[in-house]
């Protein structure tokens, strides 16, 4: 499944429901799925700064494939990285460097949330692409 169509699948799931309460219960049902990071990977150099709550992101290059974990001490931040996980882990570095994340702006989610939450959404993206181009060789 390509980037573009996991992003639409979000897209479908979300329009499911009509108020933002349901999606935020929505968000936090998918952080209670998210891969977790290893203890031993919840180091300093991992914590995504310009979070609110503590974020810490892991990121592998395995066959040609970035791989995700992470976790979050907020169950509502736990959901958010756990959507853009979904739609990037198993992908090559250079597609996750280049995505767009428009499900992002499809679901309305940046603006449903506090600007500390917004900036620390625009953090978690920008450290996905940036652990991306570290690995694109």
């Amino acid at each position: 499944m390509s980037i573009q169509e996991k992003e639409q699948e979000i897209i479908d799931e979300f329009a499911i429901y009509e108020d933002w309460m349901d999606k935020y219960e929505y968000i936090i049902e998918l952080g209670k799925d998210l891969p977790l990071i290893e203890e031993k990977y919840k180091t300093e150099d991992r914590l995504i700064k310009g979070c609110q709550s503590q974020v810490w992101l892991h990121a592998e290059t395995k066959d040609g494939k970035m791989k995700f974990t992470a976790d979050s001490d907020a169950i509502i931040t736990k959901g958010i990285i756990a959507l853009l996980i979904r739609v990037v882990d198993n992908e090559s570095p250079s597609d996750v460097a280049t995505s767009q994340f428009s499900f992002i702006k499809e679901i309305g989610l940046q603006e449903h949330l506090s600007p500390t939450r917004s900036n620390g959404l625009v953090s978690m993206v920008k450290e996905m692409k940036l652990n991306a181009l570290k690995a694109v060789k």
